[in-house]
């Protein structure tokens, strides 16, 4: 009996593309003040479009999970867990049958703050996909297939450096609990000096670098970007301004502003305060639906697109991936 034409079917079956044989990689979402409006429909047009155009990529290019960089609720937060607002700003928008099982990672914005942030916390026991067990708190993954290890610092930056009315543009001034600020700030710093990990991101609300409104947050600068440079993170990623922008500093550290789920600013105010070199890519055009990150990690290195509500890819950089000690 000839066997050739079975091995050469074989030989073919396994040259297919299996799904889900795609290179080895962790992916997800970052996106940033999507929180909607107090008053129906309790969600905008921009909102809408980013979870319509979330869904799509999800569909298509595949997502482990969505890493919400707060102000998840505009303006005011929630009461408490049963808040109708989860449902009509959050579970409503985010209905496509593509996110349904996609897990969400959660902090806390300025917006947040003017609310009951606990009650955000103590929906986590409601939904399956809310995940916000506490006001800070670490996230380790494995690349499938792979022995390379991803964590993902997820701090509350109101805590750290106080509230701020953004739409005044003010700058948080100081903590309102000046202990629970440097417990936040000693955790991270031993977590970081502890870090192991491939690839080491850290995810706040407020920016450390941005041109735009609010400009750098200075509580950040100082307290918070000597910790990323020292331990060698590899991107911090936030929100807080409405637009979307990438930076880079002199120590290779990425920063990832992504705040685009519900407004769009075009202010590049400050841009004078942001060390030359820095700003690599930034987009706020008025009259867009907004967008969000999309971030790859491979065994090599970590992509970041920017992708706009409209589906359209608008800057693509890549990060690599930690020197091992």
């Amino acid at each position: 009996m000839d066997t050739r034409p079975a091995l050469l079917v074989l030989q073919a079956l396994l040259l297919l593309p299996v799904p889900g044989s795609a290179a080895p990689a962790l992916r997800f979402v970052a996106v940033g003040d999507w929180g909607g409006v107090p008053n129906a429909p309790f969600h905008t047009a921009r909102e809408m479009a980013n979870a319509k155009e979330i869904a799509r990529t999800v569909q298509t290019l595949g997502a482990d999970f969505i890493l919400s960089l707060g102000d998840n609720f505009y303006f005011t937060g929630v009461q408490d867990a049963n808040d109708k607002r989860f449902q009509e700003t959050f579970e409503d928008v985010f209905s496509d049958r593509s996110l349904r099982n996609v897990p969400w990672y959660v902090l806390a914005g300025n917006h947040d703050h003017l609310g009951n942030v606990s009650a955000q916390i103590a929906y986590s026991k409601v939904s399956k996909r809310w995940n916000f067990p506490s006001p800070y708190y670490r996230l380790r993954f494995k690349i499938p297939r792979t022995n390379v290890s991803v964590a993902i610092f997820m701090l509350d930056t109101v805590t750290i450096c106080g509230n701020s009315d953004d739409f005044l543009s003010q700058q948080p001034e100081r903590p309102r609990d000046l202990d629970l600020a440097r417990t936040q700030l000693s955790w991270l710093k031993k977590q970081l000096a502890a870090a192991k990990e491939d690839y080491v991101l850290v995810a706040g609300h407020y920016p450390v670098w941005s041109i735009a409104e609010h400009g750098p947050t200075r509580c950040l600068v100082k307290q918070l970007q000597p910790l990323l440079a020292t331990y060698g993170v590899t991107a911090y990623l936030c929100g807080h301004d409405h637009n979307l922008q990438y930076l880079q500093d002199e120590n290779g550290v990425g920063y990832v502003l992504s705040g685009a789920g519900n407004f769009m600013d075009p202010s590049k105010r400050h841009q004078r305060k942001v060390p030359n070199g820095y700003l690599r890519f930034h987009y706020g055009a008025e009259d867009s639906l907004g967008g969000f990150a999309y971030v790859e990690m491979s065994p090599k290195e970590m992509s970041v697109t920017y992708i706009e509500a409209s589906g359209k890819s608008l800057f693509k950089t890549s990060l690599p991936r930690r020197p091992r000690p």
